[in-house]
């Protein structure tokens, strides 16, 4: 039966389509999907050149919506075949006529022949089926499953055939794991390490993601919790929901599940509609279960103070000074190399026993008249300790016009005293009725739709039930209780494995814990992590007189730094020191040793002039400064009597900002030891040395043509946090001197803006010292944490703009490298009985680094004492393409050039210059420092 559709057949195939329903663009003849758990249907037939697709779809190749449409109408009109009647094996063909005009034929077959020989991917044919096809044809592929029967918890779309609705697909999509980014280097000593990481198996395939809505419209998120709540007996009693999207370990019957609760205020009905949204992979999770294991840490028991959680039932108190430590965990999820992995690691919380009331009686009885001054200083700022619900509290002023016995609203409307308040909410018994009260200010948090609160209820705190938290400034300078807290806080290596696995014994011996993390599908491995770690080889230190040695086991040369000539000496030939009159003796001591210890480290060190002070006044000081230095003086040296901040200060503006010449600080008692003077001394004359463009000692660099950078930033407190970035370059081959600049930014402005200016003028330096522009630089940036890291990008486009200021055709290479040292990961080395501290260069590139970055963990230094930390370095920019092991051999050479330690540092020297330079300019000087110091290390 013909259609008619042949040879001028598009008139009638129109008129058709024009009598069909109203089409959306690219919508399909609806089928009926497959439920997520049938079988793959059988492959559809090719169309042949006598197969009658409907007239819709030839309709649609005569301007319907497009070409893409109608050939998707056409292989729709071949699947469909098969239910019309297409032939089968135990049925031949008839002769059927050519449906759509010779062209439509003609496309049709050439599909039916394309698709089979894998130019167009399409449904292909069995091989039982028969075909009409020209003798040219491949032979045919067998037939994939159908869309429809791709199961739902696979994260597979389905093709473009599917009638399924768009957020059905959409709901079974998970996003792709990200590419695993494997970088490793392999020279070096192997070692087995061990780290303070926890695999974390999951059973599930992933977490179901839903978004909730309500009407009428729910404001309250308490009132939010509380209908999700009311309906668990559908939804499971485990989840986690924070007002709007719900995670649960389990998929719903249904794609759209449509509930009734009712508004337990007004007995309102709401409908609640919990639409899946997506299922999210396990390594995509890790926010969740991070909520998750907060919630294992409270029914634990524990306590959070800040951002940690600790035992408040097993402190170890220090009653002499009034302390007491609670011990606690610091646990992070995370996403690694190899899998999902928990972060775990000992913290400790020191408190004070003393409440904020005896402290204030205190320094009532040592200051009575300016007592209210002194407490605002000494309290506002500080956090405290509510032991009667254990929370923290910033205190952010004090109401001296407020007293307990004062009172404020409830929520009913009612008037309470403060008194009362805690009687009744707490059991507490106020005994000091005359106290003035703490105000504390909560954080505005954010609405839905990135709004802020206008107004947020201040809380009100009694200091008699308020305990001071964390150490002063006072305590921090008592070696005697910085001495025995370390007792405590000071981990071992051993120690800290054993705190990991009491905390896994904790986790899997609480019935509740256990329930809650099986009926999320996770589970602990029993022990720690295990990596194959490299050490590297020591590095080669050079003197002057081309002496050398080995850094040793230790990465310590001291002894060498002070027995040998240093590497350039810059005689000291005309210094003035200034002292006060009690002084005189000390600052002759020290000069005749100073002589004597140059001399060994070929240092010439003509007699000093020196400047007796009448007074300890800081603008006697500064007038003395002043009239002595001039334009011959390569050095200021000032002996202090004490320690005080308004007279260093008063020096290093001075001699940074207003008349500039290298200084040096020495406090009286540093040098009032005969047996100590001579090590103070050596160390003096090598900071010294440094400070007037001295080098002490040097490294083999292999890479020529090649510029070291060093950037960190300094928040300044006392300016209204303004930010100091301090950018320190090196000018030789040896990266032995440093160029450095500073750039004063805007408040709160972590990333740099002024980078370019910084990066141009290092360039003209190193040419000018070299007469030849850096091929190579490679950038240590510090002080960025890991929610910075997408903002990095910026930097590295200023650095890479600044290039075309020295001509189109210079373009060096560049490479990035963050630097973090404030870190919580451990590594540990496998002893024969226990774990230990791993030696200076210890590497580890693999298994607990990033999945989607290059980075690894060098342990640069030597300890004594505690755990050694690592630093973590993450590559985000790498034009030069160096190898993994030329690049963590660069980052442990820059560790072991920094001058004011003999013995390798935390992190590369030039990240440390430039720390100590923002924090001269940020903490002391407050202005940009003069640009004829910029050559040297005047900041040491």
């Amino acid at each position: 039966m013909a259609t008619g559709f042949g040879r001028g057949g598009r008139g009638a195939a129109l008129l058709q389509a024009l009598n069909q329903p109203v089409r959306k663009p690219g919508e399909q003849d609806e089928k009926k999907p497959a439920s997520s758990g049938d079988a793959p249907a059988p492959s559809p037939a090719v169309p042949t050149a006598t197969s009658v697709p409907t007239a819709a779809s030839a309709a649609l190749g005569r301007g319907s919506v497009g070409r893409g449409a109608f050939l998707q109408g056409l292989l729709q009109g071949a699947t469909s075949s098969v239910s019309r009647g297409q032939p089968t094996a135990a049925q031949p063909a008839q002769a059927v006529p050519a449906s759509g005009g010779r062209g439509v034929a003609n496309l049709q077959a050439l599909l039916k022949t394309v698709g089979r020989g894998g130019g167009i991917t399409g449904p292909t044919v069995p091989p039982q089926m028969p075909q009409v096809v020209p003798p040219t044809s491949s032979t045919p592929k067998p037939a994939p499953p159908a869309a429809s029967s791709v199961s739902s918890q696979s994260g597979i779309a389905p093709s473009r055939g599917s009638t399924e609705p768009p957020s059905s697909r959409l709901s079974r999509m998970a996003l792709d794991p990200t590419p695993v980014v494997h970088k490793s280097g392999t020279s070096g000593k192997p070692t087995s390490l061990s780290g303070n990481f926890i695999r974390i198996n999951c059973k599930n395939s992933g977490v179901y993601q839903y978004h909730v809505d309500f009407s009428p419209s729910i404001d309250s998120k308490n009132m939010r919790f509380k209908l999700v709540n009311n309906v668990r007996d559908v939804i499971g009693f485990t989840k986690a929901f924070d007002g709007f999207i719900l995670y649960l370990p389990h998929r719903l019957p249904e794609q759209e599940t449509v509930l009734k609760s009712k508004r337990p205020t007004d007995g309102v009905d709401v409908t609640i509609t919990i639409r899946l949204t997506k299922v999210i992979t396990p390594e995509q999770c890790v926010p969740l279960y991070n909520i998750i294991f907060r919630r294992i840490m409270n029914i634990l028991e524990m306590v959070q103070v800040g951002r940690y959680y600790y035992n408040p039932k097993t402190p170890s108190a220090v009653p002499q000074h009034r302390l007491e430590v609670w011990p606690g965990y610091i646990t992070s999820v995370c996403e690694n190399e190899d899998g999902l992995m928990m972060l775990v690691d000992a913290s400790h919380r020191v408190l004070r026993t003393e409440t904020v009331l005896q402290l204030m009686k205190t320094i009532v009885q040592k200051n009575p008249n300016g007592f209210q001054d002194e407490c605002t200083r000494s309290l506002v700022g500080t956090i405290v300790l509510t032991r009667y619900n254990n929370k923290t509290y910033r205190i952010d002023d004090i109401l001296w016009a407020k007293t307990p016995q004062h009172t404020f609203k409830t929520s009913s409307g009612s008037e309470l005293s403060f008194v009362d308040y805690y009687s009744n909410a707490y059991h507490k018994e106020i005994t000091d009725l005359e106290q003035p009260l703490l105000l504390h200010r909560p954080k505005k948090k954010q609405l839905p739709g990135g709004k802020v609160p206008e107004k947020s209820e201040a809380i009100c705190l009694i200091p008699e039930f308020c305990y001071l938290t964390g150490l002063t400034d006072e305590l921090r300078q008592d070696f005697r209780v910085m001495k025995e807290l370390a007792f405590h806080t000071r981990v071992t290596p051993q120690q800290r494995v054993a705190t990991m696995r009491k905390f896994i014994n904790a986790v899997n011996g609480n019935p509740e814990a256990k329930k809650e993390l099986d009926n999320w599908g996770l589970s602990f491995a029993d022990n720690t992590i295990d990596i194959d770690g490299r050490v590297a080889q020591q590095e080669k230190i050079i003197f002057g007189n081309n002496y050398t040695c080995m850094a040793g086991p230790q990465a310590d040369w001291s002894r060498d730094a002070t027995r040998n000539k240093v590497l350039t000496a810059v005689d000291l030939k005309n210094w003035t020191v200034i002292f006060v009159k009690r002084d005189a003796g000390k600052a002759s001591e020290f000069i005749n040793s100073m002589q004597q210890c140059c001399r060994q480290m070929g240092i010439q060190c003509n007699k000093p002039t020196c400047c007796e002070l009448h007074d300890d006044r800081v603008d006697t000081l500064s007038r003395s400064l002043r009239d002595n230095i001039n334009p011959s003086v390569q050095c200021m040296v000032v002996i202090c009597p004490t320690s005080r901040d308004d007279k260093y200060n008063a020096i290093k503006k001075i001699c940074c900002v207003e008349m500039p010449v290298p200084s040096q600080v020495i406090i009286a008692k540093t040098i009032a030891k005969p047996d100590k003077l001579r090590s103070v001394t050596q160390k003096i004359a090598l900071q010294i040395n440094c400070k007037l463009g001295g080098e002490l000692w040097g490294l083999d660099i292999p890479m020529s043509n090649l510029m070291v950078v060093g950037i960190d930033v300094y928040h300044d407190a006392a300016r209204n946090k303004r930010s100091i970035a301090g950018f320190v370059a090196s000018t030789n081959k040896m990266c032995s001197r440093w160029y450095s600049k500073t750039v004063l930014q805007m408040p709160g402005q972590e990333l740099i803006d002024g980078l370019k200016l910084c990066m141009t003028s290092s360039i003209r330096k190193f040419h000018e010292v070299n007469h030849v522009f850096p091929e190579k630089i490679v950038v240590f940036r510090d002080g960025v944490g890991d929610g910075d890291l997408r903002y990095i990008d910026h930097e590295v486009q200023q650095l890479e703009q600044c290039f075309g200021n020295f001509g189109g055709e210079y373009n060096p290479k560049l490479c990035v490298v963050i630097v973090q040292k404030r870190i919580n990961a451990r590594i540990f080395l496998k002893g024969d009985r226990n774990f230990e501290n791993p030696p200076p260069g210890t590497i580890v590139d693999h298994t607990i680094t990033r999945r989607d970055k290059f980075d690894f963990f060098i342990v640069s230094q030597h300890v004594r004492q505690g755990t050694v930390s690592p630093t973590h370095y993450i590559c985000v920019h790498d034009s030069i393409q160096m190898k993994p092991d030329h690049l963590q051999r660069l980052s442990y050479k820059m560790t072991h050039l920094y001058y004011n330690w003999p013995g390798t540092v935390r992190v590369p020297a030039p990240c440390q210059y430039a720390h100590k330079l923002a924090y001269l300019v940020g903490q002391n000087i407050h202005k940009e420092p003069s640009a004829e110091l910029s050559d040297r290390l005047f900041f040491l």
